[in-house]
């Protein structure tokens, strides 16, 4: 699985949730985190399935998703042990988790592989 195919999804979460905070409790910090933090990686995930389209690699895509994936779920997961609320920083610290370790795995294997060519 390429790495656009879950970045591009993560961001538009991301960015839901930020309007999702500040619709329902006002909070400017919601949606300049998540609004913020979902542009960095929809824009992460399009430059990535750029390369992709010319058979290449985007390393600054893919540490660029990793590094804010590792910053959330940094981020959220204390504030989810402080305050124990799963809601929303439980699940972005759940999901960013997973992200992290889907990027490192990527990181590892060497970025998107590409087909090979069938005649």
């Amino acid at each position: 699985m390429h790495d656009f195919c879950f970045t591009i999804p993560y961001g538009l979460i991301l960015v839901a949730g930020g309007v999702i905070g500040y619709w329902r409790k006002g909070s400017t910090a919601s949606l300049a985190g998540g609004v913020g933090t979902g542009f960095v990686l929809i824009l992460a995930g399009y430059l990535s399935f750029k390369a992709f389209e010319k058979k290449k690699n985007s390393y600054f895509a893919l540490i660029l998703e990793t590094v804010t994936a590792a910053v959330l779920t940094w981020i959220m997961g204390q504030r989810y042990y402080q305050t124990s609320k799963v809601m929303p920083a439980g699940i972005v610290a759940g999901i960013s988790v997973l992200m992290t370790g889907f990027y490192l795995y990527k990181i590892a294997t060497g970025g998107n592989h590409f087909p090979a060519k069938t005649e």
